[in-house]
């Protein structure tokens, strides 16, 4: 990996993984294929639009898969690609990466 110059791939993945809540998204679906309320559970304070907003910007990537079953009620669920399951070497090295140096989040300092 050369640092020394901008590397627009690197650039266009941190444009699509830096938004938040994308990669709990992405580490929800490692897994298993979940449905909306499934998602919406796993992840604290994500609201459900924004959820919604996330995971279509992810199918549109070619990174989540979205079936949808011809049920009473309709059931849809959500999956990685083959493009979006490669995501798990990284988020397993974001996880070792927390488990040595991203402890529990601290509390703010009392103000002096």
């Amino acid at each position: 990996m050369n640092c020394d110059t901008p590397c627009p791939k690197y650039e266009n993945a941190m444009r699509v993984l830096g938004k938040k809540w994308t990669c709990l998204i992405l580490r929800c679906l490692l897994s298993e294929p979940r449905r909306f309320t499934e998602i919406s559970g796993y992840i604290d304070g994500l609201s459900d639009r924004l959820l919604s907003q996330r995971l279509q910007e992810l199918e549109e990537e070619g990174i989540v898969q979205r079936r949808v079953y011809a049920r009473r009620p309709v059931v849809v669920e959500y999956s990685l690609s083959p493009k979006g399951l490669a995501f798990r070497t990284v988020a397993e090295a974001i996880q070792a990466w927390a488990d040595e140096w991203a402890g529990e989040r601290a509390e703010a300092p009392a103000a002096v």
